[in-house]
């Protein structure tokens, strides 16, 4: 089991192993003699707090991991050590954002709260404690985070995860475990409602919560564009994923945009991949179509957008 000390570390982090990475209070490198909080890390902190995850090939699927999905893992490739092991995890047992097991290997977690309002920064923060970790601990949540340090700085970003749904949350432990740490995750694993990766399209995931079944699609389109999409669809009577299923709205999180649509119960995951592609080939002619919206489909649009929900 994971003991509960925290890592102490105050080593310095690099990017590339050799330029250290500016501190938000520290002068700015330009010149202009400013903290870089107030220069020119103000408009890139910005760009950042919006899409924390854009410089990720796998930026949506991060995104849902973080906002959608019960358990999950993936591998991440650690630039100044390819060769230690650090897996990519959706949550931790009491919402530690990192630890590292006795053998050195690492996880690193997505659903914890953030200390600087920013994913990526705050997930750099606790993979950097744990990499001078000593193995067995955990890492506990840190505040006021103002590395500009982020996750894509640590890891490899330009190759696409390879993603695993799990049905429970065994991947907290290896090997043998006692009775009550099984009794401990099963009760874990009671609360992870099914879920399910399509592999037509990316970032799409199939969930059953009760008596009810729903897709959820993150996407990386343009919002404005996409809103009006989807409206040229609603108004045509061709936004839904054939007869029983249902458009039912749009979220925001960490920058993007998720159509979801309710399914009747039975569905399941393997009945959603032919009808999303279809839907797919739909919304991106929509998406090219110039012509200005018309009445039916403005009157879509702004009942898209009221429906909006944005979450934090």
């Amino acid at each position: 089991m994971v003991k509960k000390k925290a890592s102490t570390s105050t080593a310095p982090i690099t990017v590339d192993g050799d330029v250290p990475v500016v501190g938000m209070r520290e002068p700015c490198p330009c010149g202009s003699g400013r903290r870089y909080k107030a220069c020119h890390g103000k408009q890139a902190e910005a760009a950042d707090d919006v899409r924390p995850f854009a410089a990720f090939d796998s930026e949506a699927d991060l995104v849902a991991l973080k906002e959608l999905v019960p358990s999950a893992t993936a591998s991440l490739t650690l630039l100044a050590d390819p060769s230690r092991q650090v897996t990519l995890v959706t949550v931790l047992p009491m919402a530690y954002p990192a630890l590292v097991r006795a053998d050195g290997k690492i996880l690193v977690a997505l659903q914890v709260n953030t200390s600087s309002g920013n994913a990526s920064r705050d997930m750099a923060a606790a993979l950097a404690d744990a990499l001078f970790a000593e193995p067995g601990n955990a890492v506990v949540p840190s505040r006021g985070v103002s590395s500009t340090v982020r996750l894509h700085d640590l890891v490899e970003a330009t190759t696409p995860l390879e993603i695993t749904v799990h049905d429970n949350f065994d991947f907290w432990v290896e090997g043998e475990v006692s009775d009550d740490v099984r009794e401990s995750l099963e009760r874990a694993g009671s609360h992870a409602h099914p879920t399910a990766r399509l592999t037509s399209v990316e970032a799409a995931y199939w969930t059953q919560m009760g008596d009810k079944e729903h897709l959820r699609w993150m996407t990386t389109y343009p919002e404005d564009q996409l809103v009006s999409a989807l409206a040229r669809l609603q108004a045509a009577g061709t936004d839904d994923l054939g007869p029983g299923t249902k458009y039912v709205g749009m979220f925001r999180a960490q920058g993007l945009v998720a159509p979801v649509w309710d399914l009747p119960l039975g569905f399941g995951a393997g009945a959603c991949e032919e009808p999303i592609v279809e839907f797919k080939t739909r919304l991106e002619a929509a998406l090219a179509n110039s012509a200005p919206l018309t009445d039916a489909e403005r009157r879509a649009r702004a009942t898209i957008t009221t429906g909006q929900v944005t979450l934090r």
